[in-house]
């Protein structure tokens, strides 16, 4: 099996993923799930990832469809497609699943799979964290990161719009 194919392999529909969760919790592993639009992956993203990760022993990244990162970012948005975001997130070895979720928020992901831990970055707090209250009732915890990184994918993207017109 190429590498590319065993990479495709962790991109998961919703149902199928929650079947693999319930396997993975037969086995007695711990899911991390952490969510975003990741359109181009930085070093405050590689960041939280790799902190998620080391919150057990399967991290689930769930990321926002093209429509729906149009609607929170704007039409320009992303620039990445949906497909090439899972595949660039998927090939992280510490990512064990990538899951694309059309829905505003990333609710029926969490309620499906019901994480051990739920991940955000320092820009949330636990009140606005999407599927902390439905976590923590099923046992499990959230985790906010701190950022160490002051870097977004907006910044990257207006730093080369302004190159372009140097």
């Amino acid at each position: 099996m190429n590498t590319e194919t065993r990479i495709a392999q962790k991109i998961f529909k919703l149902s199928p993923l929650a079947e693999q969760c319930n396997i993975w919790r037969s086995q007695r592993q711990k899911i991390v799930f952490t969510n975003g639009c990741f359109d181009i992956l930085h070093i405050g993203h590689i960041h939280n990832l790799q902190t998620a990760a080391d919150q057990g022993d399967k991290l689930i990244v769930a990321i926002n469809s093209d429509a729906s990162v149009r609607v929170l970012k704007g039409e320009n948005r992303p620039i990445n497609t949906q497909e090439n975001r899972a595949m660039i997130l998927a090939s992280l070895a510490y990512v064990a699943a990538v899951v694309i979720f059309d829905a505003p928020t990333p609710l029926q992901c969490i309620e499906a799979l019901t994480p051990d831990v739920l991940v955000k970055g320092g820009d949330y707090t636990k009140n606005n964290i999407v599927g902390a209250q439905w976590v923590e009732q099923h046992g499990g915890r959230v985790l906010i990161i701190p950022f160490i990184h002051q870097i977004s994918t907006t910044q990257l993207i207006n730093q080369m719009q302004n190159k372009e017109k140097e």
